[in-house]
């Protein structure tokens, strides 16, 4: 019996993070984000965590070599347009991720260097952190800091946007080839986040800020939706711009929703697109 030719495929993002038990983050929030925006989405488990909305209890790293075999494992065969990179919390596990990197030729990639948790709880170790400005800083194409994660980096707290400005530009010293620093974390009635690349485009997105309780999972579901842009073939500024616009929706949709006892997730299937298709 005879099939019809394949003639298209779907846009196909690989998410390397660690794994949410609650749902509302990590690979769990990738997923959803992913098929939220029409894309098929695929896994690499860096560690499992035992967590909700109030906190995380433990946390598990995954084996690195079992990491590169997922990824290895979904790259061979499957293949991926656009890769988002989550939390990596251990030297090791930094080093195999830049590995197969270089070894798979990933290209649009965002890394959102996550660091502590809503919670407080801290998901990588001091070590890991430099690794991970030295060896990925240079390989992603966006890394996407809050505004706690970009005063760790540059070694002071941020306290407006002049500060989120000149942090910007301090990361792009360090090796990224764009940022988006993420200002929500910041006091005020407006969310600030700025874009800032090497090729020097620059843009603000202020908007009013959400009041809602449930902000498990931005920075995530952020990143994830700006690496599923990309797979669909949008510029760099162009899937920042979308991304920031998924969330702000999810964030809307999800205000007055309850789901657990402390920062619920975004309501990420609030307006889901149907799987689209790339041709071959």
């Amino acid at each position: 019996m005879s099939t019809a030719p394949f003639t298209h495929e779907f846009p196909r993002v690989l998410s390397i993070a660690g794994s949410d038990s609650g749902g509302g983050a990590g690979i769990q929030a990738d997923l959803k984000t992913f098929a939220a925006l029409g894309c098929f989405g695929m896994t690499a488990i860096t560690a499992l965590t035992a967590q909700n909305t109030q906190g995380v209890r433990a946390i598990h790293g995954v084996p690195p070599a079992m990491l590169l075999d997922q990824i290895d494992a979904v790259v061979e065969d499957i293949g991926v347009h656009a890769t988002k990179i989550g939390m990596l919390h251990s030297v090791e596990v930094v080093q195999a991720v830049t590995e197969a990197i270089a070894r798979h030729q990933l290209k649009r990639i965002v890394l959102d260097p996550v660091m502590v948790a809503t919670s407080g709880a801290v998901l990588i170790s001091p070590d890991a952190v430099a690794e991970l400005v030295r060896q990925l800083f240079a390989q992603a194409d966006l890394i996407t800091p809050n505004l706690d994660e970009a005063a760790l980096l540059v070694g002071r707290p941020l306290q407006n946007e002049n500060d989120i400005e000149t942090a910007a530009k301090e990361l792009l010293d360090k090796g990224a080839q764009a940022v988006l620093l993420k200002g929500g974390h910041m006091a005020g009635e407006t969310v600030s986040d700025l874009f800032l690349s090497r090729s020097g485009e620059s843009f603000w997105m202020r908007a009013p800020r959400i009041a809602s309780p449930n902000t498990h999972g931005t920075g995530c579901t952020l990143s994830s939706a700006i690496a599923a842009h990309l797979a669909l073939g949008h510029a760099l500024p162009e899937a920042v711009r979308a991304g920031h616009a998924y969330v702000r929706a999810a964030l809307t949709a999800s205000a007055h929703v309850r789901t657990g006892h402390g920062s619920g997730p975004l309501n990420h299937g609030a307006a889901p697109r149907p799987m689209q298709l790339i041709s071959l």
